[in-house]
């Protein structure tokens, strides 16, 4: 009988090691996030884990190698969903125009009733400054604005409505920067994806505005890659993964509280293997560790290029914070080079002048502006357009 018991006991050992190491075979096959919802989230094998008789060395921006690269199926929709069909970006702005209705009732209309009086006073003078002022167009991009004005008081003594609104337009399309390079670098070059690294402090929009350019890119009939390197803030990966499930854009995401570096490294690869036109990573916009920020941010990036140049950073602003918002564009761009600044929340409730003086303070075009908290609420920046906008009084 004891024979027997010890018998069992043998084959219930032996049964238990057996699933353990089946266990154990199988995790190295898991997802880059064990937690991460079913759908569009990227699978692909584990790094390997170090031998702990040898520690790894201690090696600035090193990334644990990878497995050989499996096979990825297309992103498809979940039974019974459609992917959105965005639309292009071209016209956006003049489409959203409306959406400044507010700033152009404080700034443009303003300006009119001033400037349509039949003879200016040195009062008046001092009262378009106060309106320019009052709208967040800065004291530089003022003194330019009233100087232009003065030297054609003699023209706005004598023009009609339609006149003095075009002329308006032309001085605030003149301080907006025409001149400016807009373009986006979201375009394959030599054989690699355009990678963008999207920046900015929590709570200016940012996670949003990568899904929202996201779109703008499918609109435009590009492919994306997005990768959700903001592993400090539970929900940030899960509400870029559910933007790219609306348009059938890959996700990739990485546990929470994980290296930040390490799930960007990873989103370009993918970019890179699936010949992607563009690859849309979302960074941290503050810490928990002992790292600062900016160190962090750094390091995303000189990580990122191991795979692919970087070819656009994008500092995302919250219109709404006026002086603020450039205090932080100055602490990021000593981080990083950011090439483009996309001022979100700019729907009426800010003030449109702050485009005008983020760009002479910081010699960095805007080239996306939100409108809107709809999912298409982001457009390409359009001098002329925007400066309609604020006058308003015409389509």
């Amino acid at each position: 009988m004891e024979f027997v018991l010890i018998a069992i006991a043998i084959l219930v050992v032996a049964l238990i090691a057996g699933v353990g190491l089946l266990v154990g075979r199988g995790r190295r096959t898991t997802r880059l996030d064990d937690d991460a919802a079913a759908g569009t989230t990227l699978t692909r094998p584990r790094p390997p884990q170090p031998s702990p008789a040898a520690p790894p060395v201690d090696q600035p921006d090193a990334v644990q190698p990878e497995a050989p690269p499996v096979e990825l199926p297309p992103a498809e929709p979940e039974p019974g969903l459609v992917f959105e069909t965005p639309p292009p970006s071209a016209g956006r702005l003049v489409r959203l125009r409306s959406r400044l209705a507010r700033s152009q009732s404080s700034l443009g209309r303003g300006l009119l009733t001033v400037l349509a009086r039949e003879k200016l006073t040195e009062d008046d003078w001092e009262e378009v400054e106060e309106t320019l002022l009052a709208a967040d167009v800065g004291i530089a991009a003022t003194t330019q604005i009233v100087e232009r004005l003065r030297t054609q008081s003699m023209v706005l003594a004598t023009a009609s409505p339609a006149e003095l609104r075009e002329l308006l337009v032309r001085e605030l399309t003149g301080v907006l920067g025409p001149e400016m390079d807009r373009t986006l670098g979201t375009s394959r070059h030599e054989g690699r994806p355009g990678v963008v690294l999207v920046v900015g402090v929590n709570g200016a929009g940012k996670t949003t505005t990568v899904g929202k350019i996201a779109r703008v890119l499918v609109g435009d009939g590009k492919s994306v890659v997005l990768g959700a390197a903001d592993t400090f803030r539970a929900a940030a990966a899960d509400q870029l993964e559910t933007w790219g499930e609306r348009v059938g854009v890959l996700t990739v995401r990485g546990r929470e509280g994980g290296d930040p570096a390490s799930v960007a490294f990873e989103a370009v690869r993918t970019g890179v293997e699936g010949e992607v036109d563009a690859v849309l990573v979302d960074t941290a916009g503050r810490l928990h560790t002992k790292s600062g920020l900016m160190d962090e941010l750094g390091k995303v990036k000189r990580v990122v290029e191991k795979q692919s140049p970087v070819t656009e950073v994008l500092l995302v602003l919250d219109a709404t914070t006026g002086q603020n918002g450039v205090v932080q564009a100055r602490v990021f761009t000593e981080a990083v080079t950011v090439t483009g600044i996309v001022l979100t929340k700019l729907d009426g409730t800010a003030k449109g002048g702050i485009v005008v003086r983020v760009q002479q303070e910081l010699g960095i075009p805007v080239k996306l502006i939100g409108l809107g908290e709809g999912p298409d609420d982001l457009a390409p920046f359009e001098p002329r357009a925007f400066a309609e906008g604020l006058v308003g009084g015409a389509d």
